[in-house]
């Protein structure tokens, strides 16, 4: 029996106190951009903008690299605003309102909108090229899932979202079909830089896939659904 423990503990920390970026610019995005995710489905509301916050922060630390932090703080709160929630495409229309974004076009010059807008294009795992810049590599990176709990919970309100009409066992296999793909030995989901938390993840992740009966135990356990 896989004996896994759902999750890890994602300490509950403001992103102020760690990310150093220019003080208007942080007040704007968060009086104005931040909300804009409540309109979200369940799983990719504020908390998972402080989550992709935070997985940044732990590979720019542990891979040591340079970066403006203006700028990736911009590319990560921006990158999953959605127009009436359409997943399809969603990074595009997230491009288009930041770079569209008023505040922004006088706070950035061109060439760094330029950089953000890329960045935040890029961000799909299932992307057959590499992002074209540092940003879009650390926001598809930091945007993967790095928590058992958190991958099962968003795929089975993602598959509710997309199918409102599905029974839980519908969902719960195309769960299964879905994160096999994206996170299976063969599976598509790329990452550009040493992570150790994201391999314990995938170790994790990779055993509980090999058994189907298990993951939807896990899943319904991780969704409090009783059998």
């Amino acid at each position: 029996m896989v004996n896994l423990v759902c999750g890890i503990m994602i300490m509950k920390m403001k992103s102020e106190k760690f990310m150093n970026v220019s003080k208007q610019l942080k007040e704007y995005i968060e009086k104005e951009i931040i909300p804009l995710y409540d309109n979200n489905y369940i799983g990719d509301g504020r908390d998972r903008v402080e989550y992709v916050l935070e997985r940044s922060q732990h590979i720019i630390k542990e891979n040591d690299l340079k970066v403006n932090e203006d700028i990736l703080y911009t590319v990560i709160c921006f990158h999953d605003i959605r127009k009436n929630n359409n997943e399809e495409g969603h990074e595009f229309i997230s491009a288009e309102i930041m770079y569209k974004d008023y505040f922004l076009k006088i706070f950035f010059s061109d060439a760094e909108r330029e950089v953000i807008k890329e960045a935040i294009e890029d961000q799909r795992a299932n992307n057959k090229r590499d992002p074209r810049n540092i940003y879009g590599k650390i926001l598809s990176s930091a945007s993967r899932n790095s928590s058992i709990e958190q991958c099962l919970k968003r795929s089975y309100y993602y598959g509710k979202k997309k199918d409102p009409n599905a029974s839980d066992e519908e969902l719960f296999n195309r769960a299964y079909d879905a994160l096999n793909n994206k996170f299976g030995v063969n599976g598509y989901a790329k990452f550009y830089f040493k992570d150790s938390i994201y391999d314990k993840f995938l170790v994790d992740m990779r055993l509980l896939l090999k058994n189907k009966k298990e993951f939807i135990k896990k899943q319904k356990e991780c969704l409090n659904i009783k059998n």
